[in-house]
């Protein structure tokens, strides 16, 4: 289990702050962010609504580089066996 950081808590604020995601999906928010903060190579989900979204993907993937963080490649498992 990866822990709720202080910095994982304030990117997850990024995010949501950002429009990167919805004031709803904050717990997906910090499910991102953890995985982010702890640096996890992949983030596999099943919720293509907010997490696995390419619409989504590449402002959270914008938001980490500009704090200075490595994104997690976020994607279905599915996705992943194609890689």
């Amino acid at each position: 289990m990866l822990a709720v950081t202080r910095e994982a808590s304030d990117l997850a604020e990024l995010f949501l702050k950002a429009s990167a995601l919805p004031a709803k999906a904050a717990v997906d928010a910090v499910h991102i962010a953890v995985a982010v903060v702890h640096g996890m190579d992949y983030l596999l989900t099943w919720n293509c609504t907010h997490i696995a979204n390419a619409k989504i993907r590449w402002k959270i993937d914008e938001i980490c580089r500009a704090e200075g963080l490595r994104p997690a490649m976020i994607c279905t498992p599915e996705e992943l066996m194609e890689i």
